[in-house]
């Protein structure tokens, strides 16, 4: 690549500088994508787990509403009698800057009451609102997971496209901007070191004239 730069040792000092920030922003970057890889690992790690967790819970609750709409005949009424929830809460936690989702569910104020009669459903329907409220919270266990995966993933991917114009442009452009403005200089100093030998040459010549003339004089 071609280099813009006059070579002089201000620029060259200034390049060094620019250079080795580049190298520590790579470095830096190299942790923070490491972190978050092993950060979203461990999440899919859980996340699978979940997965199977919920598939068997949704097996089981649909087995037990099965068996409550046979044993109590379609239970459409006695699930109007659920409230429905409300009590999602959003926070949030940081990791290397990624904004990661905490979901929670508020726990409903404790009750003497079931929120369906006792004389119309039978031991099956309260199987049913048993697993369902585990589907539930198997449920947004796995929203947070999934989400912050994606959080993570979309951060890698930045964070990667960052380091690689670092080590791949950035970084070699700085090097050779640098070698570029060093063999400039170190070219100049040569010369002018040329330079001084013959201007020291043509002095001392100069002199050994002078001298030999006033010799010349004197004999005379």
């Amino acid at each position: 690549m071609a280099v813009q730069a006059v070579p002089t040792k201000g620029n060259l000092m200034n390049t060094k500088k620019s250079l080795a920030l580049a190298k520590n922003g790579y470095e830096l970057l190299d942790r923070k994508r490491n972190i978050l890889i092993r950060e979203m690992m461990t999440l899919i790690d859980h996340a699978n787990a979940i997965q199977q967790k919920i598939d068997d819970a949704y097996a089981e609750a649909y087995t037990a509403l099965q068996t409550a709409n046979v044993t109590n005949g379609f239970c459409e009424d006695i699930s109007n009698a659920i409230p429905y929830e409300d009590g999602l809460k959003l926070d949030s936690r940081s990791v290397m800057g990624v904004e990661i989702p905490i979901l929670t569910i508020e726990e409903r104020e404790k009750h003497s009451f079931l929120h369906y009669g006792l004389r119309t459903t039978n031991s099956a329907i309260d199987k049913v609102y048993t697993k369902f409220t585990e589907v539930k919270n198997l449920t947004v266990e796995l929203a947070e997971i999934e989400n912050s995966v994606y959080r993570l993933a979309d951060s890698i991917k930045k964070t990667q496209k960052r380091a690689n114009a670092l080590k791949n442009i950035m970084i070699p452009r700085f090097e050779e901007t640098v070698k570029f403005i060093s063999d400039a200089l170190d070219e100049k100093d040569r010369e002018e070191f040329s330079r001084l030998k013959v201007i020291k040459k043509k002095k001392q010549k100069d002199a050994a004239l002078k001298k030999a003339k006033e010799l010349s004089a004197e004999s005379a």
